[in-house]
């Protein structure tokens, strides 16, 4: 049995089909929950081959009653998908601590009270919880936003009310399994291209906006450097991943001695080189519709997120490495 918070989202709803058309997937019930009635993934009868019976709940993850309804002792996975994006929690950061933070720390606190131990709860937390003085000693040098290579072992010090809270959940999370109260897997994702639908209100909104809206025919904007580095994965990659970190046993987490935390992979690209991606996907008139017009606010936020990360933690864990931009490009 498994709920899905934020699973209005297009990570929620492609995760959600995923689950649902795999054909090892042995899944009972699967609740999809968001602050509006997320809707059911569309499958087809050839693909839909298990007999999951999908609930899909409006519910406000803030009030304490509802999550008393929805987080129940039957649920063996919960994946922890809502809260409110970068840029909206750094505009309003007591809806932001409210969103993702507070209601976090109600959800798990009810998780490890119906059944201790015995749920497992995946948290996709974010590279933002890294910033630009993150510790030194623990990193190599090299030439990128904060000349780090990130690993697991990097202090978080993180330059936004975001990340903050992301961090704070981190941590929660890790002290409850540490305890044996609870299965926390969590996930550091890289930024996802290429993100369906409108903008969203991240800081790294425009990563996807600049590659879908001049594939659309639209004109964008671009905030920040082309010269700027990030760390990008996509959408495909995620969810194959988000999925893995459901599968993995308990056991690689040695009773403790190994850390909850694990980046998953990315790959390093500049803004430049994606617009160059662009280019040879949708051509030269795709590429005239990206209009260069800098937010030092956006620029701020994420130049201070790094863009070389050492994932072999992920790798020996299993998680999938990532593909060509050009490949993602094509696919999206």
């Amino acid at each position: 049995n498994i709920i899905i918070s934020g699973a209005g989202g297009f990570i929620g709803q492609a995760l959600a089909a995923a689950l649902l058309t795999d054909p090892s997937s042995s899944i009972i019930t699967l609740t999809l929950t968001d602050i509006i009635e997320p809707p059911s993934p569309v499958l087809t009868p050839s693909t839909h081959t298990t007999t999951t019976k999908i609930r899909c709940i409006k519910a406000d993850l803030t009030d304490k009653k509802t999550c008393d309804a929805l987080f129940t002792s039957d649920l063996t996975t919960v994946y922890l998908l809502h809260g409110l994006m970068s840029g909206a929690a750094e505009a309003n950061l007591d809806l932001g601590l409210r969103v993702n933070v507070d209601s976090t720390r109600t959800i798990l606190d009810i998780l490890r009270k119906v059944k201790p131990g015995g749920i497992q709860v995946i948290f996709p937390s974010s590279l933002a919880v890294f910033g630009p003085s993150s510790d030194p000693t623990t990193t190599t040098t090299t030439h990128n936003n904060n000349n780090q290579i990130i690993t697991e072992s990097t202090i978080p010090r993180p330059s936004s009310s975001y990340g903050a809270e992301k961090l704070i959940c981190e941590i929660l999370l890790s002290d409850f399994s540490r305890r044996g109260l609870l299965d926390g897997r969590i996930v550091r994702l890289p930024t996802i291209i290429v993100r369906p639908g409108l903008p969203s209100g991240a800081a790294s909104s425009f990563c996807s906006g600049i590659i879908r809206e001049p594939l659309s025919g639209q004109r964008t904007e671009l905030p920040v450097s082309k010269d700027l580095e990030l760390w990008v994965c996509s959408t495909r990659t995620i969810v194959a991943n988000l999925i893995h970190a459901m599968r993995f046993p308990q056991e690689m987490f040695k009773d403790g001695s190994v850390s909850r935390v694990i980046n998953l992979p990315g790959i390093t690209v500049t803004v430049g080189e994606m617009l160059r991606a662009l280019k040879e996907v949708g051509g030269e008139s795709a590429l005239a519709l990206v209009e260069e017009k800098r937010d030092v606010d956006v620029e701020r936020i994420v130049g201070s997120w790094p863009a070389r990360f050492d994932t072999s933690k992920a790798r020996d864990f299993g998680f999938l490495s990532d593909g060509d931009l050009k490949e993602t490009i094509r696919n999206y």
